[in-house]
């Protein structure tokens, strides 16, 4: 398979038409513009429609209209966007209907700034909206990973009749490497005529089916949340995605990072090895569900004395972190939230000391 080199929205882009999505929605903000530039030509080449919005606040709706259609449906955005959709992915969850959100995160809170940032991490994990829903959240760490994961998104959406995000950042939108569309990644929409709205709820029916968010009944209500936690439960139980690093090492130190940050943490971990000084990682690549058990194990190693989650915010994976090692060892953070990425030395320097 031949590989293309190309700028990390635009193979987002490309991604999702090679996953047969031919429905693309979206508002332009920085820095993830270039997806709709280049879907705004490409999807007219391949029969697929390309429509900018009004405002975040429209797409959301036009995603949520598209979605409960049955269509395969996706759209991009960065972070005060994605707020902006908020709402209409609480409607979208509620209504189990499938649907993909890419945001490649810039700095905040507020306007913030349009460099690299992972201050998403509690908006995307913990619902972001409105009422007791999640998301299944992916996290790539490169371009390719970010191309496959796009295409994976599609089958997973509609396995869990559930919105999908993918969390990206600046430099995974901006950064060109080179890539491939793994074809056996393409897939085509599952059977959907059992609860979209495309008229009736079988072929041979004449009860058409409703997509709705509003239940008045408690009774009927708190059976829809029992639905979806039990949908959420099983995300936990069959799609936790994680990369082990250096874990067969006697490592004094385990670091949990994702994303672009991780492979930074990557250059300091090998770096430190040619020292003597062993660490280990474990990247989440889903982080909703997290990877729990195998962060508690990895903490629970004899020469583990602390753990540390290394992100570029204010130490918001850090209490899932937490949460996973369940005191078996110290857990300590380390990170920039200002659009700064840190360097391998600055990484190293920090682990050090936390390894002491």
């Amino acid at each position: 398979m031949r590989k293309v080199l190309m700028k990390g929205n635009e193979a987002i882009g490309e991604a999702a038409i090679r996953a047969g999505c031919l429905n693309y929605f979206a508002y332009p903000i920085t820095p993830q513009s270039e997806v709709a530039e280049y879907l705004s030509h490409r999807m007219p080449e391949v029969g697929g429609v390309f429509l900018q919005g009004e405002s975040e606040v429209a797409v959301g709706y036009m995603i949520f209209g598209a979605s409960g259609c049955g269509e395969r449906v996706f759209t991009t955005s960065s972070s005060p966007g994605i707020s902006l959709m908020s709402e209409a992915i609480s409607y979208i969850a509620s209504a189990q209907c499938p649907a993909v959100f890419v945001n490649i995160i810039r700095g905040g809170p507020g306007l913030g700034g349009i460099l690299p940032s992972q201050g998403d991490y509690f908006q995307a994990t913990k619902g972001g909206g409105h009422g007791d829903y999640r998301l299944l959240v992916m996290a790539p760490a490169s371009v390719q990973e970010a191309v496959e994961m796009v295409m994976e998104a599609f089958p997973l959406a509609e396995k869990y009749r559930n919105p999908v995000m993918i969390l990206g950042d600046g430099l995974i939108g901006q950064m060109m490497e080179p890539v491939e569309f793994p074809e056996h990644l393409s897939s085509k929409p599952t059977n959907k005529d059992d609860w979209a709205t495309t008229g009736m709820d079988t072929r041979k029916s004449d009860k058409p089916n409703v997509v709705k968010t509003l239940f008045l009944d408690a009774k009927v209500l708190n059976n829809l949340n029992l639905t979806l936690k039990a949908k959420y439960d099983r995300m936990k139980k069959e799609e936790v995605r994680y990369e082990p690093y250096n874990i067969d090492s006697d490592y004094k130190v385990l670091i949990v990072s994702y994303g672009t940050m991780s492979r930074v943490c990557k250059t300091a971990v090998d770096n430190l090895k040619e020292e003597g000084f062993e660490v280990g990682m474990i990247r989440p690549q889903t982080l909703f569900p997290f990877p729990e058990t195998a962060i508690n194990e990895a903490a629970g190693k004899k020469s583990c004395k602390t753990v540390v989650s290394i992100e570029m915010s204010m130490g918001q994976m850090v209490e899932d972190v937490e949460r996973s090692v369940l005191g078996k060892r110290p857990v300590e953070w380390y990170g920039k939230c200002g659009g700064e990425v840190p360097t391998p030395e600055e990484v190293m320097e920090v682990l050090r000391e936390f390894g002491k």
